[in-house]
C-alpha cells in the first residue's frame, strides 16, 4: 500500500476511494469483472494462455468494445478516442519504498527485531514514545535514532529468542568519565582521599573504570555520607580497589550483630507444659510379623 501510495504521487493521480458497501460507485467496477466472467469466460474451453488472450482480443474488438451501452447509448470505442488526446504517454518509473519504519524502545533498552532482542545504549529510552529507526543490510541491522543519526550496530541473529547484547551498551556514556568521578566523589565527606581511591580503580581497571563507578554510585544512592566514609576507609586499609567490593564491604558494616537477629524462643504455656511431657503411642512390630505370617 505505501509503495502504491509513492507511485501514484509521482504519478500525479487524483484518488478517489468508493465507500464501503456503495453498489453505485463499488459495482461500476465489480459489474465489468462479472461481464466479462458470465460474457466472454462463460462455457468457454480454455486450451492454452496464449490461444484465451487471442479470443480475449477479438471478444473486445467485436462486442466489449463495439457494442453500445445500454444507458449511454455511446461504444466504449468511440469514447476512448475522444479521451486519448487526454491521455499521458507512459513512462516506467523505479520506486523505491523510503517509508520509514519507528520501532518503539523497551524500558530495559532494547527493541524487538524478528522474534529476538538486540540491545541498546544505556539511556537511550526516555520514556515510552521513545522510538528508533531499523534498517537492515546485509546479515547486520543498523538503529538510528529519529534524526537519523547511527546509535548501534548489530549481527541479525538466526535465531530466536535470543537477547543480542553488546557489553558496551550497559555502561552509562551520556555523561564523561571525570564527571562520572566527580559524581561519585560528592558522595563522601573527604572528597580529596575519595578521588584518590577513585584513581586507584581508574589505574588498576583501566578498561572497566566506568563500571566500577557506576556501581559504587548506584549503590550509594540509598546510603548516608557517614556510611559511605567507613565503607571507604576501611576499603583503603584493605586495599581492596573494586566497585563490587565496595558495595560487598558497605552491606556487611550495615549488617546488624548476630545476636540481635537471633529470634527469642516463646515457651509454652504453664497450664499447657503436661503436654510437652506426653509420650506418643508406638506400634509394636509383632504386630505387623503375625500380620505377614498369615499371609504367608
Amino acid at each position: 500500500t505505501s509503495t502504491f501510495k509513492q507511485y501514484t504521487n509521482s504519478r500525479g493521480f487524483k484518488l478517489h476511494f468508493c465507500r464501503k458497501s456503495d453498489p453505485e460507485s463499488k459495482g461500476k467496477v465489480e459489474n465489468v469483472v462479472q461481464y466479462v466472467k458470465k460474457n466472454f469466460l462463460y462455457n468457454r474451453l480454455f486450451n492454452d494462455v496464449d490461444t484465451l488472450n487471442t479470443q480475449a482480443n477479438a471478444w473486445l474488438h467485436r462486442t466489449a468494445n463495439s457494442l453500445p451501452h445500454n444507458y449511454t447509448k455511446k461504444t466504449p470505442e468511440s469514447e476512448y478516442f475522444i479521451e486519448m488526446s487526454y491521455l499521458k504517454p507512459f513512462i516506467p518509473l523505479i520506486i523505491e519504498n523510503k517509508e520509514i519504519k519507528m520501532h518503539h524502545v523497551r524500558k530495559t533498552n532494547t527493541i524487538a527485531w524478528k522474534s529476538n532482542f538486540y540491545t541498546l545504549p544505556m539511556g537511550t529510552y526516555q520514556g515510552p514514545e521513545t522510538r528508533v529507526i531499523i534498517k537492515e543490510k546485509d546479515n547486520t541491522i543498523e538503529i538510528y535514532n529519529l534524526k537519523e543519526e547511527l546509535i548501534c550496530l548489530h549481527q541479525l541473529s538466526s535465531q530466536t529468542g535470543q537477547t543480542i547484547a553488546n557489553t558496551n551498551h550497559k555502561r552509562d556514556t551520556s555523561i564523561s568519565l571525570e564527571e562520572m568521578m566527580s559524581h561519585t566523589c560528592a558522595c563522601f565527606t573527604n572528597q580529596e582521599l575519595a578521588l584518590q581511591y577513585l584513581q586507584e580503580i581508574r589505574d588498576r581497571h583501566t578498561r572497566y573504570t566506568r563500571d566500577h563507578l557506576q556501581t559504587i554510585l548506584k549503590t550509594l544512592s540509598n546510603f548516608k555520607k557517614q556510611d559511605a566514609d567507613n565503607t571507604l576507609e576501611f576499603c583503603l586499609k584493605n586495599e581492596l580497589f573494586n566497585g563490587n567490593e565496595f558495595c560487598e564491604v558497605l552491606h556487611v558494616l550495615l549488617a546488624e550483630p548476630k545476636s540481635e537477629r537471633i529470634k527469642s524462643i516463646k515457651l509454652l504455656d504453664k497450664n499447657n507444659l503436661e503436654k510437652a511431657n506426653q509420650i506418643p503411642q508406638t506400634s509394636n512390630i509383632n504386630d505387623y510379623q503375625n500380620i505377614i505370617n498369615q499371609l504367608n
